[in-house]
């Protein structure tokens, strides 16, 4: 069976968003093409090896993600939901919009409100 071209994009985002979130680096590096970009108010980083990095203390502070909405595209993709964190930001409303080029993930926009996480900034390693 051939996978159309958006199939192929759920797929990789799917894939990515999912071994991410079990902190799975290496699951979610199978998603992302060796051209990378990502970008968020915090991090900006232009080596997806650079970016899996942060994922286990990300990941460490997670108590559970609630997907509101998965819109698909031929190249690109946008989830939006709502990560829940044991910090004092709490439960943080996130959009993550993805481009992808031949079924791998290129580039990664992060939106959210960063003004909770300000005041925890110094404390966070990244």
């Amino acid at each position: 069976m051939t996978l159309t071209t958006q199939e192929q994009t759920h797929h990789a985002v799917r894939g990515y968003h999912e071994a991410r979130f079990r902190g799975d680096a290496s699951g979610a590096a199978a998603h992302l093409g060796e051209s990378f970009h990502f970008q968020s108010p915090f991090i900006s980083s232009d080596d997806r090896t650079g970016h899996l990095a942060t994922l286990p203390g990300f990941v460490s502070i997670v108590t559970g993600v609630d997907l509101i909405s998965e819109l698909y595209g031929e190249a690109e993709a946008t989830l939006v939901y709502d990560v829940h964190t044991a910090t004092p930001a709490g439960t943080q409303r996130t959009a993550e919009h993805f481009r992808l080029e031949d079924g791998k993930i290129v580039s990664i926009m992060l939106v959210f409100d960063a003004s909770p996480w300000q005041s925890m900034m110094a404390h966070i390693k990244p």
